[in-house]
């Protein structure tokens, strides 16, 4: 028996040692479950299961490339399984968050080597409701900047010398921050050298917080140490297809002018389906419920292909085919039958559904090599030799880099496009096999001369043109063709370039499609507008609201539990917040008094005993009124909340939402409601605030009709 006991105990150890050993990728894993299970903080629609997600655990574990030694196992595993849930979250989630889950998901990763006080001054900024922009140095500096400064300057040891360094080196700063792109650049007089990247970042936001985005991307690759986590995933029907199952089905998130019919129409081709007349597809609406139902019954055992499409339509009805689902679930179900879903993004889709389904986002990737890369991964090297014509395959990757342009031109506003066209992957399809069918017919004619004019008339005004409804716009696609189509192309004497804006944009010397797919990988992430022909600073406005929104859906990710740096609560600090600017809303204004004052006024001017006030005054006697509704919703919330954090009263969930938009440094939206339309953040909409009542006073007490209003 002692022998035994010994040998469980040796056993045991061993056992003990191995599976201290995989804790690391245990770690990993449960790190990448919080940083997915957050994101339906930012949308109901982007949900997961922890079933769901121990599935993917277990396939990254028995994927991943395999090693005698438990280092470099136990590394393999850790790597295979966050690309693997990388790539599975960016395909169901839309393309303005996926460089902003790369980001979360790395501070997540990185959480014992990061300063909360860094990251916490990332995501606000200064927030206070003060301003002290006495000894600011220069005008050249926003008081927004300096007030960022100062509060940068105390958050920790490494900053105590910046406002001394920026005031002292005033015009290096200046023009550091007026470059095109400072990130690039070394900060003034070896200010910084040996700062994190975090704390570069952090100075960049102050001075130029448009190119926070651009460098948010270089953060993850220099942390994760690879490109892979800033470019997603290219959308293939035929991975999802391999990860769905016959009970669980597929929900495609739509985006404007997607339609994932064209690529299932083809899948089910590819596989059989078409042809055995087992695909079916319907689209929702009044009445069809029934009918959906009959049709997932009878499909179910008999290996369809369904395709419910328009589900926000029938929201109501969507309980109704939670349910059924469940119960399939606990069946036999045809192991070749697959539900797919088509729905646009709605807070009342079933959260039994999303949860046990596979997401997809249908829309256009966010860069230009990402969106050249989108389309040739739909093309084949038989597609290229199936034109004989040797110009074919250089002209599809014109073709990809105009469909890539036009799209890209999008993000830009009115800047890029007066009217936003939704350009899609049928135009590029339709595109090519135009494209293929003229050159092939000059080929077999023995012609030597290009069909230019029909290729660009086809293309610009039929294809793309055809959607195009703004004469400027349609001025300015035929443009691109004039300069992308053309003998020129192929002149030896003088290589044809896209644009050589940073880098040589060419057309690649292969006639493959693992030689384009190589290219294509080497175009930069980051580029510039002139790429189009737009001016540099058109990315401005792009980039300041990109950035604004992603820090938004961050602060939503981040855990509420945070106390600042002198130890507060989350709760303390809100008190705080919310008895401050209880100080500083005034009384509401007398409508009466001052009404009786104005036609009192009005009268002696008149030289009347009575005379209606001005029509100007009358506008303002209107502000007054939506004032003191305003500031009677400002006085009641705040008062509410603080009872609330103190126990006195229930937390509802508006007082939650106004508590957690100043713990945030955002205007209350109950507020932003009442008040003139505004983007300001809770510390300069104070400010205004304190403004508008100094000068509603002085209209007041001066009694004459202000010149502006």
């Amino acid at each position: 028996i002692a022998e035994q006991l010994e040998e469980s105990a040796i056993t045991a150890n061993e056992l003990e040692k191995v599976t201290a050993g995989y804790r690391a990728a245990a770690k990993r894993g449960a790190i990448l479950f919080f940083a997915i299970s957050g994101l339906s903080n930012i949308s109901k629609m982007y949900e997961y299961s922890l079933s769901s997600y121990l599935q993917l655990f277990l396939r990254a574990l028995t994927t991943s490339e395999r090693d005698p030694m438990i280092t470099y196992r136990l590394k393999n595993i850790i790597t295979k399984l966050t690309k693997m849930v990388y790539d599975y979250v960016c395909t169901g989630i839309f393309e303005r968050h996926k460089l902003m889950f790369s980001f979360q998901m790395t501070v997540m990763i990185m959480e014992d080597e990061l300063d909360r006080q860094e990251l916490d001054f990332f995501l606000k900024g200064n927030i206070s409701l003060d301003s002290n922009d006495e000894d600011r140095p220069d005008d050249w500096i926003s008081a927004q900047a300096w007030k960022d400064l100062q509060r940068l300057s105390g958050i920790s040891e490494v900053f105590t010398t910046l406002l001394s360094h920026v005031t002292e080196h005033s015009e290096q700063w200046r023009s550091w921050q007026g470059k095109e792109r400072p990130e690039d650049e070394p900060m003034p007089e070896g200010y910084g050298a040996q700062f994190t990247k975090m704390q570069s970042m952090l100075i960049l936001r102050c001075f130029r917080p448009d190119r926070i985005y651009t460098d948010v991307r270089r953060f993850v690759v220099q942390i994760m140490g690879d490109q892979y986590y800033v470019q997603p995933p290219v959308l293939e029907f035929g991975r999802i297809l391999a990860q769905s199952s016959a009970k669980s089905p597929v929900v495609f998130i739509l985006s404007p002018g997607a339609d994932p019919m064209i690529e299932l129409d083809k899948l089910a081709e590819q596989h059989g389906i078409k042809q055995s007349n087992r695909f079916r597809h319907l689209a929702l609406g009044q009445g069809q419920g029934d009918i959906a139902l009959s049709l997932l019954k009878s499909g179910s055992s008999r290996g369809f292909w369904i395709v419910l499409q328009n589900c926000h339509l029938m929201s109501s009805w969507l309980k109704t085919l939670e349910k059924l689902l469940e119960s399939l679930s606990l069946t036999s179900v045809n192991p070749d039958f697959r539900l797919w879903l088509t729905t646009d993004p709605t807070p009342r889709f079933p959260l039994g559904i999303l949860q046990r389904s596979l997401k997809v986002v249908t829309e256009p990737p966010d860069g230009l090599r990402l969106n050249i890369r989108s389309s040739y991964s739909r093309i084949t090297d038989d597609v290229l030799n199936d034109c004989p014509h040797p110009a074919f395959p250089s002209l599809v990757y014109v073709l990809s880099f105009f469909h890539a342009v036009v799209q890209e031109r999008r993000k830009y506003g009115k800047i890029g496009w007066n009217v936003m066209y939704d350009f899609n992957e049928s135009d590029f399809n339709v595109s090519l096999r135009l494209l293929s069918m003229y050159l092939t017919k000059a080929w077999n004619n023995h012609d030597e001369m290009m069909p230019w004019g029909s290729l660009r008339y086809l293309i610009g005004e039929a294809m793309y043109g055809g959607r195009v409804t703004d004469s400027y716009d349609r001025r300015i696609l035929i443009t691109y063709l004039d300069e992308y189509m053309g003998d020129f192309l192929f002149d030896q004497s003088q290589p044809f370039y896209f644009s050589r804006s940073g880098y040589d944009y060419m057309i690649p010397a292969t006639k493959t499609i693992k030689g384009y797919e190589e290219a294509i990988q080497t175009i930069p992430l980051d580029y510039s507008p002139e790429v189009f022909g737009l001016h540099s600073n058109a990315e401005i406005g792009y980039f300041s609201d990109a950035t604004k929104q992603m820090w938004r859906d961050l602060i939503d990710l981040q855990p509420r539990s945070v106390a600042d740096s002198s130890g507060a609560s989350r709760e303390e600090i809100i008190t705080r917040i919310a008895a401050d600017i209880e100080r500083k809303v005034p009384e509401p204004f007398d409508l009466q008094i001052i009404r009786r004052s104005l036609s009192a006024a009005a009268a002696t001017r008149a030289n009347r005993p009575e005379e209606p006030i001005p029509p100007c005054a009358i506008v303002l006697m209107q502000e007054l009124e939506r004032w003191n509704i305003l500031i009677a919703k400002m006085s009641a919330s705040l008062a509410e909340l603080q009872k609330a954090l103190a126990g006195e009263i229930g937390m509802s969930s508006e007082l939650e939402a106004i508590g957690s938009s100043l713990f945030n440094g955002y205007l209350p939206e109950v507020w932003r409601a009442l008040a003139p339309q505004t983007k300001k953040m809770l510390g300069s909409w104070i400010q205004h605030f304190q403004r508008r009542y100094d000068q509603y006073q002085n209209w007041i007490l001066q009694g004459d009709d202000p010149i502006v209003i």
